[in-house]
């Protein structure tokens, strides 16, 4: 079954809250719950009833709505199977590699620890969509809270097989500082140059910097191209390990 519709809106001070809706099936899922009011009122914009809530992983502000939101729809929570016992109302779980449907949607469960430890990220090939959580940012990635460089680094790679056409959905408007950052990176890259101009002139007239296609994260996003020998030399690490270049540049935007 085709017919997607998504709404992206803002949860919290910078979260994003999705919904994923396909008409034939009446399925509507929300990608994380990281508050009640904003994605009820979208929910009640669209007309739409929530069936399911997609969780990536267990903190806070991606989960907080959760329970609220089952005991006003009956929705069925579903996350990930490493992280089971911290979120809150869970229903089913999954693991990475796993392919299932929500009602007509095919989803597609991708292992991408690193920010937690069993973090998923969620793929719905024929909505051409990724929801990648906290794992991965436009222009950047997620801090390393529970995992290391290595374990991250690994899980990018995975997303960054996926298909250049995929739009990229991330958990939070982190875009314009992770923008600041990659420019000390990578700062003679003509399409990096060229999307940091996109998003400051999005952010100037109060729109989000996201959805972004897959394909300009590649080649712009530096946390996606960590073993390109170019960037490994613009940080002093020619010759290194791509998880040590990438560990470098996290290290980077941490303190930036």
């Amino acid at each position: 079954m085709g017919g997607f519709e998504i709404r992206q809106f803002t949860c919290r001070a910078d979260n994003f809250g999705v919904l994923v809706h396909q008409a034939a099936s009446d399925t509507t899922i929300s990608i994380d719950a990281p508050e009640e009011a904003p994605i009820l009122a979208a929910l009640d914009a669209a007309g739409w009833r929530l069936t399911h809530i997609l969780t990536t992983h267990h903190h806070r502000d991606h989960v907080e709505a959760n329970e609220a939101l089952k005991r006003r729809f009956g929705a069925t929570v579903i996350g990930p199977e490493k992280e089971r016992d911290r979120i809150p109302g869970i229903d089913r779980t999954v693991t990475g590699g796993e392919r299932f449907a929500i009602g007509g949607v095919t989803v597609e469960a991708i292992d991408t620890p690193g920010h937690t430890l069993g973090e998923l990220s969620y793929y719905l090939p024929d909505a051409k969509a990724l929801f990648a959580g906290d794992a991965l940012f436009s222009l950047g990635c997620g801090r390393l809270f529970e995992g290391d460089a290595p374990m991250l680094w690994e899980s990018l790679q995975r997303l960054r097989a996926l298909p250049d056409d995929t739009m990229l959905y991330c958990g939070h408007e982190y875009t314009a500082t992770n923008a600041r950052c990659a420019l000390t990176i990578d700062p003679h890259n003509l399409i990096l140059q060229e999307r940091v101009k996109e998003v400051e002139h999005l952010r100037v007239s109060g729109q989000a910097t996201l959805p972004v296609r897959l394909g300009t994260e590649k080649k712009a996003n530096p946390f996606l191209r960590a073993d390109e020998p170019a960037l490994a030399e613009a940080l002093g690490l020619a010759g290194a390990a791509p998880a040590e270049v990438f560990a470098a540049m996290r290290k980077r935007r941490d303190q930036y």
